[in-house]
């Protein structure tokens, strides 16, 4: 719940960043509040797409307070977020619920990003991979494919806490991703992009984008101000 206004700085810091993207050697995305989406979609070029938060796994009904894929589509949204750790930490959401989420995603012709990680305690008591290659293996609908769905690996206690795991671990947990990827989709699981999220700033883009199996970045508090967004794009400048 950041930038709840359509300011006149919101509009600036996204030209800044189309401005920036149009020189990156990557995909740049930006997911507003629900009440800037269809602002930001209308000010946008095909330089930086603009996607949703999260979305119901209904198309409509009785769900007072929720938005559908489809009316987010509606207002420009071509990625819609599913299963962020808050979501799943302050709602309860757990990862049945992602998997229908992400149905309705692929349904409506989005593109989806499904959200996994481990919290502190489970990291602690050694079940990374047990509790990451769980909610994966849940989360992920049969209607995934590699051009509309973005595996994103978030660990819980490394999210605006400064706590960053290391390029080494980052690429243990990615390539665990991409096994199971692989083991589900065939050949096809090595094509679909696993992004990691997780205190990314513009110090440790490089090094972390540069990790096996790390294919983009999930960005958080860093994303807030144009300057250090630009920092992290810098890293695919070709």
């Amino acid at each position: 719940m950041n930038g709840v206004t359509a300011s006149h700085s919101e509009f600036e810091a996204l030209e800044t960043l189309i401005k920036a993207g149009d020189n990156a050697s990557c995909d740049v995305l930006v997911c507003p509040p629900f009440t800037l989406i269809a602002s930001f979609s209308n000010l946008n070029s095909d330089v930086i797409a603009v996607g949703a938060q999260d979305c119901h796994a209904n198309v409509s009904g009785a769900h007072t307070g929720d938005i559908s894929a489809e009316m987010l589509k509606d207002v420009g949204a071509k990625y819609i977020i599913v299963g962020h750790s808050e979501r799943r930490a302050d709602h309860g959401e757990t990862s049945d619920l992602i998997h229908e989420k992400a149905k309705a995603v692929h349904a409506s012709g989005l593109t989806a990003i499904i959200c996994v990680g481990e919290t502190d305690s489970e990291r602690e008591a050694g079940q990374t991979s047990d509790v990451v290659l769980g909610q994966l293996i849940v989360s992920l609908p049969d209607s995934c494919t590699a051009e509309n769905t973005v595996v994103g690996y978030e660990p819980v206690w490394a999210i605006g806490t400064g706590k960053t795991p290391t390029v080494k671990d980052v690429a243990a947990i990615h390539s665990e991703i991409r096994a199971a990827l692989v083991s589900r989709f065939g050949e096809a699981g090595s094509l679909f992009r696993i992004i990691y999220g997780g205190s990314v700033k513009a110090s440790n883009a490089a090094e972390l984008m540069g990790a096996v199996n790390v294919d983009g970045a999930l960005v958080g508090g860093a994303s807030l101000r144009a300057s250090d967004f630009n920092g992290i794009i810098d890293a695919y400048r070709g």
